[in-house]
């Protein structure tokens, strides 16, 4: 008997079908991973089987048994609980208050030691470590990600769906949680884990099932397929996925030259303490660390938006750090930022591609009324350029991909010609076909000689597209390394803030 068995699953969104006829078995005790493109309604299926969303038609059975989900209370109670991306949890709280929050039993009745003890019984059997007084904001992503999945074994869920639970992850870390997943698997449990990671496709799951189009595209044996049949398989036909380091000559003298860099945040905490780094024209200069190690005030820092406590960022002969960034626009630096928030920062996301791609020429209008024409040939050329999918120039941008809504953000800010890129976390969420534009976009800058400063999470895309890879934690530089010549697992320790072999740094830290 299966632990889950999907029959004809149909949803649709309005006009929209996202979900059509899809069918699926989880087995008892295996590892099933989820592939598919951006927008191929992997989300919305297992929103399904959490409860979240109700379908229009089709059955979900558990164990054999029909079931219907009003609420993921219902999902939950049926023994089926979801890790969401973006944690569920309250950062003031301990381990021990977000794990029970919501049980009716635990009142004032119950002894916090019987609670400890319960939960410390599924720590020991599944291979957790998490001290359960600990606050949330104390804790590391790994730990929180821990407690997510505490709580929902702690729920009492025998079938787990994981939603891309590697993206902000050390190698270590993802090891970690992969030998836990094992050990889960070994105890029965049934666990479908959604990445766009293949590598890890092949190490931790028994099957994998692909969806194209909200679909099935295939369910197969991983033993029997390899990285590249199940890129083909997603996306329909022959692909090359593979990341490729471009040859392109590095510029003589440094375009960005960082000095001393330091900031605190609200909390009078060292955010940056004491950056020092050179960036060169036509080389991709990666940025690692695990999250919060102050990639964002990084980033701020150099566009004007974060006032910093001390240091320099020398950029056309100006310091980037003591100007506005009105003032930076004022005197013509073309420093591009396409920033980690999509859709907050970097686009309007009820705005069609039109008035987004006008937004980054606003400021320099002469008059009043805005050029629409001249808006609409540079979005058309925009989407013609970047292969964005899309039915119109005027299709509010929230409607699109995300990889689609990450080839607008970057063909907006290419077009402006840039001399200096910041590019933050534009991999994040994408499927191998999007990634793989997105690098050929960033690829065509570098061989033009823009310089680009990548703020990346996935160790193994950094290694093979940047010439240089600058490790930051806790707001300090661990060492700039080339990543030909530096292990994986040497990068992943110094993420952690361990020291590597001096041999290994780069020279031009």
């Amino acid at each position: 008997m299966n632990a889950l068995e999907v029959r004809n699953l149909t949803k649709t969104f309005g006009s929209t079908l996202a979900n059509n006829d899809i069918s699926l078995e989880l087995r008892k005790g295996e590892i099933l991973a989820l592939l598919g493109e951006n927008g191929s309604g992997k989300s919305t299926f297992v929103n399904q089987l959490a409860g979240i969303y109700a379908p229009e038609s089709g059955e979900i059975f558990i164990d054999g048994k029909k079931v219907e989900f009003k609420s993921p209370q219902d999902a939950i109670s049926a023994g089926v609980g979801m890790v969401h991306q973006h944690f569920k949890l309250v950062e003031v709280m301990s381990a021990l208050e977000n794990i029970t929050l919501g049980e009716k039993a635990a009142g004032f009745f119950v002894k916090k030691q019987v609670l400890f003890e319960k939960i410390n019984e599924i720590q020991n059997k599944f291979g957790f470590s998490i001290d359960l007084n600990r606050k949330l904001y104390e804790m590391s992503v790994s730990e929180k990600q821990t407690v997510e999945i505490i709580k929902i074994l702690y729920q009492g869920a025998r079938i787990l769906i994981l939603d891309e639970p590697t993206a902000v992850l050390t190698p270590q870390e993802t090891e970690k949680l992969f030998a836990v997943l094992r050990r889960m698997k070994e105890n029965g449990c049934s666990i479908i884990i959604i990445t766009h990671k293949l590598n890890e496709v092949m190490e931790i799951s028994d099957r994998v099932a692909v969806m194209r189009k909200g679909e099935n595209a295939g369910l197969v044996e991983t033993s029997s397929c390899t990285e590249k049949s199940l890129a083909r398989l997603m996306l329909g036909g022959k692909f090359d996925y593979k990341v490729t380091r471009v040859a392109a000559g590095r510029s003589q003298n440094p375009v960005l030259v960082v000095k001393n860099l330091s900031s605190k945040n609200a909390y009078g905490k060292k955010s940056l303490d004491n950056l020092n780094f050179d960036l060169y024209g036509g080389e991709i200069l990666g940025v690692a660390g695990i999250v919060g190690s102050g990639q964002k005030e990084l980033c701020e820092s150099l566009t004007g938006l974060l006032r910093v406590e001390n240091g320099e960022a020398i950029f056309q002969n100006q310091n980037l750090l003591k100007l506005s960034p009105i003032e930076i626009k004022k005197l013509g630096v073309r420093m591009n930022f396409v920033p980690e928030d999509r859709l907050g920062m970097g686009l309007a996301a009820g705005l069609d591609i039109t008035e987004n791609v006008m937004m980054r020429s606003y400021s320099e209008e002469s008059h009043f009324f805005l050029d629409r024409k001249k808006g609409s040939e540079l979005a058309t050329d925009i989407v013609e350029r970047y292969a964005i999918s899309t039915p119109s120039i005027h299709n509010p941008v929230r409607q699109l991909s995300g990889g689609n809504i990450q080839k607008v953000l970057l063909g907006r800010e290419l077009e402006m010609h840039p001399k200096f890129l910041i590019v933050a976390y534009p991999f994040r969420g994408l499927d191998v076909g999007a990634t793989n534009n997105i690098i050929n976009m960033l690829n065509e800058q570098k061989k033009k000689g823009v310089a680009i400063l990548l703020i990346g999470e996935d160790i193994d895309q950094l290694c093979a597209l940047c010439d240089r890879l600058m490790v930051i934690h806790d707001g300090s530089i661990k060492g700039i390394v080339n990543p030909e010549q530096t292990s994986k697992e040497n990068i992943g320790l110094m993420m952690m803030g361990k020291s590597v072999p001096a041999e290994k740094e780069d020279g031009n830290a």
